[in-house]
């Protein structure tokens, strides 16, 4: 199916959390509403930079301390410094991953994505959230799902207006995973006033709209499966490895299929 021309007269996503830590790939919309809402809340920028950080540690522990060489990156949005593959591959050459997104201006810098190390494969597909089974089909391509494979939805699902129906989204992808498989999860959380007036100054300036949950529901995620210690907790209390920002209004947590 055709993609749309990428829209430049509107904030997009990807380019605006790519402007937040620091990226390149972001235009002049992006960076005027990202500068409006360091205005509103400075705090989305510690948002940024630790949900990138928290990624970096999940995935260690996953290829270094449980072995996992399998990895599903959904959502993937704009490459920076230490993509999943990259960090997961210095950990385990032979690690495969793949990435999914369905985004014009993701697909535009694929090819950024599409590199490896020669031991190991990585992968990208223009797939959808909202269609799991075609996800799931097409990453078995890459990936043997017959073996535990780790499920990243990083700061995605508040995308998803619906919580119920973002719940039913993730327990049929890791349905369809293998035990000993892991979901990782981080979202931006409305655990402040400062992010929810962030969030809804984003949400009225014409992007896609991104929803701010309370820590419950980021937790109920996981239901069914074992939660790796500590827990949902702060992106930055997830196995720190230095101090972080107290406070940050961002939540993760990483699960294990029994």
């Amino acid at each position: 199916m055709p993609h749309t021309p990428i829209d430049t007269s509107k904030p997009h996503s990807a380019r605006f959390w790519n402007y937040f830590v620091g990226g390149k790939d972001n235009y002049e919309v992006d960076r005027e509403i990202g500068d409006h809402i360091k205005e509103i809340f400075p705090g989305l920028v510690d948002v940024a930079v630790t949900s990138r950080r928290f990624l970096g540690r999940a995935v260690r522990h996953l290829a270094g301390e449980q072995g996992v060489r399998q990895f599903l990156d959904i959502g993937t949005g704009l490459p920076t410094a230490d993509n999943t593959h990259e960090v997961a591959q210095r950990v385990a050459p032979d690690a495969r991953i793949v990435y999914v997104d369905n985004d014009p201006i993701v697909l535009a810098h694929a090819n950024a994505l599409l590199t490896s190390a020669p031991e190991g494969r990585t992968a990208y597909l223009d797939a959808d959230l909202y269609d799991p089974g075609s996800v799931l089909e097409a990453a078995a391509d890459t990936l043997d799902l017959s073996r535990p494979v780790a499920l990243m939805i990083l700061n995605t699902l508040g995308h998803v207006a619906d919580h119920d129906r973002a719940v039913d989204l993730v327990r049929r992808l890791m349905s369809g995973l293998a035990s000993g498989s892991y979901l990782v999860i981080s979202d931006s959380t409305a655990t402040s006033e400062g992010m929810i007036a962030a969030s809804e100054a984003y949400n009225s300036s014409g992007a896609v709209p991104y929803h701010v949950r309370p820590v419950a529901d980021i937790a109920a995620f996981f239901d069914g499966l074992e939660l790796v210690e500590p827990g949902v907790v702060r992106v930055t209390e997830w196995r720190p490895e230095e101090p972080g920002p107290a406070g940050v209004d961002a939540y993760c947590g990483v699960g294990r299929k029994p």
